[in-house]
C-alpha cells in the first residue's frame, strides 16, 4: 500500500465548516449498523430450514459477523487516521449495503456467511464517528454530541429486535435484508452530503504485517470463546485457539513496539488513562450483554414453567426497546457530568447505575413491567458509561491516534460481549430444569447471569476508580480539543 500524505490539524482563521447536521447524521449511521447487529435474531432457529443445513452451520451466520468486526473495526481507526475518517466511514457503509445485498439474495449457507461477514466489516462506524466529532466540533459541543453518538449503539440493539421480529412475522425473512440495506444507502448519502472530511491524518504507510498479525490472535480468540460452548471448554481445539491466541498476540505486540508505524501505538495504548478505561470496557461489554441474554428469554418461555411470561419475540422486543430510547435520552445528562465532574465519575456512576439495575431484576422477575423498569435503569447506565469512556480515550491520546484509539476501546467493549456470551452460555447450559421431554434453564440460571452482570458492573467501578486523576472538567475539554496529549515520539528511521 502506498505511503499516506502527512496532514496535521489545520489552525487559523478560516471559518469553520458547518456542522448542525454531522451529529444526527453520525448518530443515524451507529443507529443503522447497531440494527444490523440484530437483525437475524428472530430467524436464527429457521436458518437451518431456509439455508438447507444444520444448526451448528448456521450458527456461523452469527460468528462470522462478530469475527469481521473484531477485526475491522481497529483497522477501519487506523485507516481512517491515516487517508480520512469520512471516507473511511463511507467505506465502512458501503459494505453494510453490499453485506446485505449479498445476504438478501442468498438461499444457501455461504453466501449467507459472506454477507454477514461484510455487514460485520460496517462496525467502525461509531469510533469513526466519534473521531470525526473530534476534529469538526467546537469544545463546548464535544462531549454531548458524543454521548449522542454513543448512545446510538444501545439505540439501535434496543429498536432491532422488535423492528426485525415485525419484518420477520410479516414479510419473507429476506426482506430483513433488503431493510439493512436500504437504510444503509441513505446513511451512505446523508454522510457523503453532510459529514465533512478531517484534515487530521497521520499519513505513513499502512502497517500490513501489524494487521495480519493482529486478525490471526483475535480470530483465534474470539473463535475459542463464542465456540468453546460447542466444541468443549477442553477440547483440543478449545484449547489449541487460546494457546495460539496469546502465542500470536504476544509476538504481535513486540512487533508493534519496534514498527515506525504501528497499527496499534501500544506505547499509547499503556498510558494509565486509556490502558484502565480499555480494562474498565471490558467489565462494562460483559454487564451490558447479560441483559440481552436474560430478558428476551424469560420472556418467552412458557407460563407453565413457573418463571416464563409466555410473550412473543415482537412483545420481548418492545419490552427492551425502552431501553435505548433511555439511553439516548441521557446523553445530554451524561455531558453535563462530565463537564462539571470529570468523564471518570461520568464512568463510576454509570457502572453503580448498571449494578443497581441487575439487582433489581434479580429481586423483579414475575411481572413484565420488573423487566422494562430493569432494562431502562440499566440502559440509563450503559448510557452514561458510553459517553464517559471516549472523553476519557479521547482526553489521553493525540488528535492523530483519535480513530485507532476509539476502535481499540470499542474492541475491548466487544471482547467483554464475547465474554458475557460463553459465561452466560455455560450457565444456562448446566443449570436447568425439566419441561416436559425438554431441559430448559432454569430461574436460578438466569438469576445468576444477572448476578454476573451485576458484578461485572461493579468491577468496572473498581477498575474506573484507578484511572488517573483527570484535570479540570473545562481544562479537560480544552486538551481534547487542542488535540489530547502530546504525540508519542516514534523511532527514528535506520
Amino acid at each position: 500500500m502506498s505511503d499516506a500524505p502527512e496532514r496535521s490539524v489545520t489552525t487559523g482563521t478560516a471559518e469553520p465548516p458547518r456542522t448542525g447536521a454531522v451529529v444526527p447524521v453520525l448518530a443515524l449511521s451507529g443507529i443503522v449498523v447497531s440494527l444490523m447487529q440484530t437483525l437475524v435474531i428472530p430467524i436464527v432457529g429457521q436458518l437451518p430450514r431456509y439455508l438447507n443445513a444444520s444448526a451448528s452451520d448456521t450458527a456461523w451466520a452469527i460468528t462470522a459477523t462478530l469475527l469481521a468486526a473484531a477485526v475491522a473495526t481497529p483497522m477501519t481507526g487506523r485507516l481512517g487516521d491515516m487517508y480520512g475518517k469520512r471516507r473511511m466511514l463511507l467505506v465502512s457503509m458501503a459494505m453494510l449495503v453490499v453485506g446485505s445485498v449479498v445476504a438478501g439474495f442468498s438461499d444457501t449457507l455461504t453466501p449467507m456467511i459472506v454477507g454477514r461477514a461484510l455487514q460485520g466489516l460496517s462496525s467502525g462506524v461509531i469510533p469513526l464517528g466519534i473521531s470525526i466529532l473530534r476534529d469538526e466540533l467546537p469544545a463546548e459541543r464535544l462531549g454531548s454530541a458524543t454521548a449522542m453518538i454513543s448512545a446510538s449503539l444501545g439505540v439501535g440493539g434496543a429498536l432491532g429486535l422488535p423492528i426485525a421480529a415485525l419484518i420477520a412475522d410479516n414479510f419473507d425473512w429476506h426482506a430483513l435484508f433488503w431493510t439493512s440495506a436500504a437504510l444503509g444507502v441513505v446513511a451512505l448519502v446523508l454522510v457523503l452530503a453532510l459529514v465533512p472530511e478531517s484534515k487530521v491524518r497521520t499519513g505513513g504507510r499502512f502497517d500490513l504485517v501489524g494487521a495480519a498479525g493482529m486478525a490471526a490472535g483475535l480470530i483465534c480468540l474470539l473463535l475459542a470463546i463464542s465456540k468453546g460452548g460447542d466444541w468443549g471448554w477442553s477440547s483440543g481445539t478449545t484449547l489449541g485457539l487460546f494457546a495460539a491466541s496469546v502465542v500470536v498476540l504476544v509476538a504481535w505486540g513486540f512487533f508493534e513496539l519496534r514498527t515506525e508505524r504501528p497499527l496499534v501505538d501500544l506505547r499509547t495504548t499503556a498510558r494509565p488513562q486509556v490502558l484502565v478505561t480499555n480494562l474498565a470496557s471490558v467489565a462494562i461489554g460483559f454487564a451490558m450483554f447479560s441483559m440481552s441474554l436474560v430478558i428476551p428469554q424469560v420472556l418467552q418461555l412458557p407460563e407453565q414453567t413457573g418463571y416464563g411470561l409466555g410473550q412473543s419475540l415482537l412483545s420481548a422486543g418492545l419490552v427492551m426497546a425502552p431501553s435505548g430510547l433511555v439511553m439516548m435520552a441521557l446523553a445530554p445528562v451524561s455531558a453535563l457530568v462530565s463537564r462539571a465532574r470529570g468523564p471518570k465519575v461520568t464512568l463510576m456512576i454509570g457502572a453503580l447505575i448498571v449494578a443497581a439495575g441487575y439487582g433489581l431484576n434479580v429481586a423483579l422477575m414475575s411481572e413484565v413491567w420488573h423487566f422494562v423498569l430493569a432494562s431502562c435503569v440499566i440502559g440509563a447506565g450503559i448510557g452514561f458509561c458510553y459517553g464517559a469512556m471516549p472523553t476519557l480515550i479521547m482526553g489521553a491520546v493525540p488528535a492523530s491516534e483519535t480513530g485507532a484509539a476509539n476502535s481499540l476501546n470499542t474492541l475491548m467493549r466487544s471482547i467483554g460481549t464475547s465474554v458475557a456470551s460463553a459465561v452466560a452460555g455455560v450457565v444456562l447450559a448446566q443449570m436447568t430444569t425439566r419441561f416436559g421431554p425438554y431441559a430448559l434453564p432454569s430461574e436460578d440460571a438466569f438469576r445468576t447471569v444477572l448476578a454476573l452482570g451485576a458484578g461485572a458492573a461493579l468491577l468496572g467501578f473498581v477498575v474506573a476508580a484507578f484511572i488517573p486523576k483527570q484535570r479540570g472538567a473545562a481544562e479537560a475539554e480544552a486538551l481534547v480539543a487542542e488535540g489530547g496529549a502530546p504525540e508519542t515520539p516514534q523511532p527514528a528511521k535506520a
